[in-house]
């Protein structure tokens, strides 16, 4: 629900809607992450990250995700990257930093970046406006307690069209995926425990994300056991009640802090930028470029 407040004339949106309708700040969520998300699954990321120097593919998604923080060691990087097992993390960073420096992993990653929207996108005449649109949505954005999305957002603007859509599809990806990490810890949940209930919700599988985070079976059963005993998962290791009860609150909270970027956005902005970004996401998905199901959960939009 969009709602105009008279005193401060600025926007308010709410977190959801009666009968379940997803939020404006969600659907922005899902129009917008398959523009960043493209840089995982493409075979011009993962050859520009070996020609800078790293050897595997995970080195260079972990280098180039905090590349713009500078030679980061692994606890940091462990505790922006929230969903992922520490161990993981200490397999590539700070030992990435051998290999390339930060600068280095930056400018190939968004070269790469650049090639793959090129071919995916070629010469799309909306790709400006939505350049525009983005840019303008990143205004909005509070960066405190956000370091991933300050980074981001701490990058030379691109001279090309598609890299500035890339560039602040990022820092909007990073700045919601901050303020999720946020609701989770405020929540009481730890890395995995937000990602099992992930799963128990439906969102994502087993399959797919424990050989993407890197969770020994150990640490799942762990995690399995700590959430059942407080009651958010039942025997079939689907949310409860009060697990339906306690995601929800996260979502809602998640809604609240990534509601900056639609405020500057305003409800005219809000909604052209959800309809110009659709189209592209969606050619996205349909070129194969974006597997379904992808350890983010995003729906095709």
């Amino acid at each position: 629900m969009i709602t105009h407040h008279a005193e401060t004339g600025r926007i308010r949106f709410s977190a959801r809607q009666d009968g379940g309708v997803k939020s404006l700040q969600r659907r922005l969520w899902e129009a917008v992450e398959p523009l960043h998300a493209v840089v995982y699954f493409a075979p011009e990321t993962a050859a520009a990250a070996k020609a800078a120097g790293l050897p595997s593919w995970w080195m260079g998604y972990f280098a180039g995700r905090v590349a713009p923080l500078g030679p980061l060691p692994e606890p940091p990087a462990t505790a922006m990257l929230f969903g992922f097992a520490p161990r993981m993390v200490a397999r590539f960073l700070p030992d990435a930093w051998k290999h390339a420096e930060p600068a280095v992993v930056l400018q190939s990653r968004m070269d790469a970046v650049e090639e793959v929207l090129n071919r995916i996108l070629p010469a799309d005449p909306s790709l400006g406006r939505l350049a525009d649109l983005l840019e303008q949505a990143v205004t909005g954005c509070d960066y405190a307690a956000r370091p991933l999305a300050a980074a981001w957002s701490s990058v030379t603007r691109p001279a090309t069209v598609v890299g500035r859509v890339w560039l602040a599809a990022t820092v909007l990806r990073e700045h919601r995926g901050d303020g999720h990490v946020l609701s989770a810890v405020a929540a009481g949940l730890r890395g995995l425990d937000t990602t099992l209930t992930h799963i128990g919700s439906g969102a994502v599988t087993r399959e797919v994300i424990q050989i993407n985070r890197g969770w020994s079976d150990g640490e799942w059963d762990e995690s399995v056991a700590r959430l059942t005993e407080r009651g958010v998962l039942d025997g079939d290791l689907k949310l409860t009640d009060p697990g339906i009860a306690l995601r929800q609150r996260i979502e809602d909270e998640t809604d609240r802090l990534a509601a900056g970027p639609l405020e500057a956005l305003g409800a005219d902005g809000a909604a052209e930028l959800v309809r110009t970004a659709v189209p592209l996401s969606r050619r996205i998905f349909d070129t194969g470029a974006i597997p379904l199901p992808n350890p983010m959960g995003a729906p095709r939009p």
